[in-house]
This record gives structure tokens, C-alpha cells and sequence, in this order.
């Protein structure tokens, strides 16, 4: 049974455990339930309802991001749907975005795996450069490369983007795009908050110094 159509979501803009690729330990304490009324199974139709679709919009995105493909974000997407269906009854109430994002990206890298192992490779390669590398000194403030980036033609933008190697790619993404907070990015890609900080900085530059060869 399909549980949510993509063909009619919107503009593109956790705690469970998950049962394969990169990803955190999600808090599995007994949610309470204030829907008392409801039978038996309709409480978790109605809590992921509320806390899950709103954020297909950012869902979709990131997997198309990560894929490259549309289809292949669609398939990715409908898993991910399952799979956060199946879990919902362990996530508390309050803010649902970073833990259907990470359930996205893991299910992302799921499929990658089967499809296309070579470029799982690469990244887990990156990450574990990045991870002697990190600066965890930086600050959270916006920086002059994020101003730029902002100002770019779109499509040369997202051209730019497109060639990053996919953990900045994502990073990238997350942060600028879908204004998640450093800890936030931290929570959906597993990885610490230096991190982060070191894959946007160095996905930044690379992004301006694509846009600034083909301007030239």
C-alpha cells in the first residue's frame, strides 16, 4: 500500500534506530499519545500525517541531491516514507524535520549501495579524510562565500553543485538551502559539527570557484 504520492508535493526546499546505512541511535522511549479517541493503528496514520509529510518538500530535495536523478529520489522518497511509517511511533512530538531528513539520507545511501557502489565509495573515502581534518572553531555566521552563492544564477548554481562530491554536496544543501543548524546537520549526517563545518566551508569554495571559471 502506498502510504503518500509525490506527484503533488510542493516547492523543493531524529529519534528511531535504522536498520542499515549511516546514520544515529534514535531515542525509542513510549511516545503518549493525545489521540485517545482514535482505533487501534489510526494514531500512527494521524502523527505521520502531521509530522512526517510536511517536510516531503525538504525530503525530496535531498534525495534528489544526493541520487542526482528525479526518479530515483521519488523511489528513495517512498522508502524512506515506509520506513519513518514503521518508526513513528518512537519519535516524540516537537520538530520531526531532522529525523525524517536522516531517515532520507540513510535510505539514500541504501540505494546507492545497490546502485551505484562505486560513488559510496568516494564518499566514505571523504569522510574519513574529513574527520582528521575538522575545524571545529568556526563560526555559524553566514560568510562571504554563502552571500555569493546566494547571488548566483540558478542554473549555473545548481550545475555547481551538481559536481561537488556528494558530502559537501549534501552539507551544502542542508545548510544553505534548507537553513538547517550546524547540530541539526550534525543529527542527519552522523557526522560531528566540525565536520560539518569543514565540508561547507570547503563546498563553498569549490561552488564559487566553478561559478567564477565559467563567468570568466
Amino acid at each position: 500500500m502506498t502510504i503518500v504520492s509525490l506527484h503533488s508535493r510542493g516547492a523543493l526546499r531524529t529519534k528511531g534506530h535504522l536498520d542499515d546505512g549511516p546514520g544515529q541511535d534514535f531515542d525509542q522511549n513510549p511516545r503518549i499519545d493525545n489521540d485517545k479517541d482514535m482505533a487501534p493503528g489510526q494514531d500512527d496514520h494521524a502523527r505521520f500525517a502531521r509530522l512526517v509529510l510536511p517536510h516531503l518538500g525538504d525530503a525530496y530535495s535531498l534525495a534528489r541531491w544526493i541520487t542526482g536523478n528525479s526518479a530515483d529520489a521519488e523511489d528513495v522518497v517512498q522508502d524512506a516514507c515506509l520506513r519513518a511509517f514503521r518508526a513513528i511511533g518512537g519519535l516524540a512530538d516537537g520538530s520531526a524535520r531532522p529525523w525524517v531528513l536522516t531517515i532520507v539520507r540513510n535510505t539514500a545511501y541504501s540505494w546507492m549501495r545497490k546502485n551505484r557502489p562505486s560513488a559510496v565509495m568516494i564518499v566514505e573515502d571523504l569522510e574519513a579524510v574529513e574527520a582528521a581534518q575538522a575545524d571545529a572553531g568556526a563560526p555559524e555566521d553566514r560568510t562571504p562565500e554563502a552571500a555569493l552563492i546566494a547571488k548566483a544564477d540558478a542554473a549555473c548554481l545548481e550545475a555547481a553543485i551538481a559536481d561537488l562530491p556528494t558530502a559537501y554536496r549534501e552539507t551544502l544543501i542542508l545548510r544553505d538551502v534548507q537553513g538547517l543548524a550546524y547540530r541539526e546537520i550534525s543529527e542527519v549526517t552522523g557526522v560531528p559539527i566540525g565536520t560539518v563545518m569543514s565540508r561547507l566551508a570547503r563546498g563553498r569554495n569549490r561552488v564559487i570557484k566553478t561559478i567564477g571559471r565559467k563567468a570568466s
